[in-house]
């Protein structure tokens, strides 16, 4: 039996947007990307998705909890 190596993409989702992929950055670093149009990803946790038919849905949920 062969082994098939097939490249995975990544689909990102904030709030019910879709937020294209940048080559060549981890999860991290394109939170960090986007925190800039939308300032509430600054402490959003990155929550990774199963791999569903080679594509990789990672979410960004903003952080809950009280200020202060």
């Amino acid at each position: 039996m062969a082994i098939e190596v097939s490249e995975v993409q990544r689909s990102y989702r904030y709030n019910g947007i879709h937020l294209p992929d940048v080559p060549g950055l981890d999860a991290r670093e394109i939170r960090d990307l986007y925190s800039a149009q939308y300032p509430e990803l600054v402490s959003a946790e990155i929550e990774m998705g199963e791999i569903r038919n080679g594509i990789q849905e990672i979410t960004f949920k903003r952080a809950v909890g009280t200020k202060g």
